[in-house]
């Protein structure tokens, strides 16, 4: 099995989320990270969904989801042509024998301290997923008291979009 994201632009209603999830669920594949927002249209969501799973069966998703009335287009987004990010809140157990480390470790990171508390930080990373386990990784032997980690969000680079594109079809449809 591989690891694919899904680029899905969806209309922007009620609904949409649970059948689109339901598709994969009913299908017997885990999505490994879902992200739902709004787009620079307000009529239209982006789904970023990353899902391990054969090549057919994908295939077979895929034309599913193509099928369902409030899709409006599906783009696997490559690594080598994509831009990807992930969100991390940690709040760190960071009393003053130790928060000068803490501190040194969250800008070796470039991450930024979001609220400070007599006894912890809360810190805020973005980056790829490698790059927020090692952070996590380095954070855990001063005491990780929460976390909460966001699905990955994919834009294609470069200048193109298919959101662009999607509502122009939308326009000759309607």
């Amino acid at each position: 099995m591989t690891t694919h994201t899904l680029s899905v632009l969806v209309e922007n209603k009620p609904g949409v989320l649970a059948r689109v999830a339901g598709l994969f669920s009913r299908r017997g594949f885990n999505i490994e990270s879902l992200a739902v927002g709004p787009t620079e249209h307000d009529d239209i969501s982006r789904m970023t969904i990353v899902v391990s799973v054969d090549e057919l069966p994908l295939e077979q998703v895929t034309k599913q989801l193509n099928k369902l009335v409030n899709v409006i287009k599906i783009v696997e987004m490559e690594p080598a042509v994509s831009v990807r990010r992930e969100l991390v809140l940690i709040k760190v157990r960071a009393d003053l024998s130790v928060r000068s480390q803490v501190l040194e470790t969250v800008q070796l990171f470039r991450a930024k301290v979001v609220d400070v508390a007599p006894d912890a930080v809360t810190v805020e990373a973005t980056g790829t997923r490698d790059k927020l386990d090692a952070l996590i990784r380095i954070l855990e032997p001063f005491g990780i008291r929460e976390l909460v980690q966001s699905g990955m969000v994919a834009l294609g680079r470069g200048s193109r979009s298919i959101t662009d594109r999607s509502l122009r079809a939308l326009d000759r449809t309607a």
